[in-house]
This record gives C-alpha cells, structure tokens and sequence, in this order.
C-alpha cells in the first residue's frame, strides 16, 4: 500500500472486495495512511462492475487462451493485451472504435498481424 499510494497523496476510501489477501496488517496499515477502507458486501461482484468487467475481459480474451510461464512472462503478456485493447480492439460503446484514435485506411492489400501469439489479429490495408 505505502508503495502504491505514496504518505502525501492519498485517497480518503478505498473500495475493495473481501479476499482474504486483506487481512489485519492489511487494514492497519491503511489507517493508519488515513484511508477510510470500504470492503464490498459478501458475495456482490456487482459492486464494483468496471473492475469485475475488466478483469473478466482479461480472462476471456487472453488468459484462458494460455499457459504463462511466470511472473515476467505473464507481465509481458498483460502489457501486450493492454496495448490491443487500448489501441486496436474494438469496443461497443465507442461506435465500434479503439479508445485511442486510427486513421482510417481506405485503399490497399489486407494484411493480418498476430497479435498476443496468434490469439488476436490487427488487420492493416499497405
């Protein structure tokens, strides 16, 4: 916690879910920082639906497509998902567009890019 939020800019709650990963030394030590700790309701994933939505879209889309190999790989593969899905993955809710802005290619050959080891493609026009 003292490395995420550094003694001179906390935040005054932190929501968070009832795994057992917070126990007492846990709850101390946000005290004792002056954050007011806010544990969602037993069993309610609902609560706090932009956390449970992302996680879940990296399970389905990635990690239940893969055996990682330990921490580092496992870093390199999160950070590869975050670019696709930042720059390249098409979401819904953005009329069909990536969260960072494309210029659109009219003219040109397809071409496929792997992405993410072949799980996701990036079709390109050259």
């Amino acid at each position: 916690m003292t490395e995420a939020f550094p003694w001179d800019t906390v935040p005054r709650y932190l929501i968070r879910d009832r795994d057992g990963a917070f126990g007492p030394a846990y709850t101390r030590r946000v005290r004792a920082m002056g954050i007011r700790d806010r544990p969602t309701a037993p069993w309610s994933p609902w609560q706090n639906g932009h956390a449970e939505r992302l996680i879940g879209s990296i399970r389905r889309d990635c990690l239940d497509h893969m055996i990682v190999f330990g921490e580092a790989h496992l870093r390199r593969v999160l950070k590869a998902y975050a670019s696709y899905y930042n720059q390249i993955r098409t979401h819904i809710a953005l009329d069909k567009d990536a969260p960072e802005f494309r210029q659109a290619q009219p003219f040109g050959d397809i071409l496929a890019l792997p992405l993410l080891g072949g799980l996701h493609h990036h079709y390109v026009r050259v």
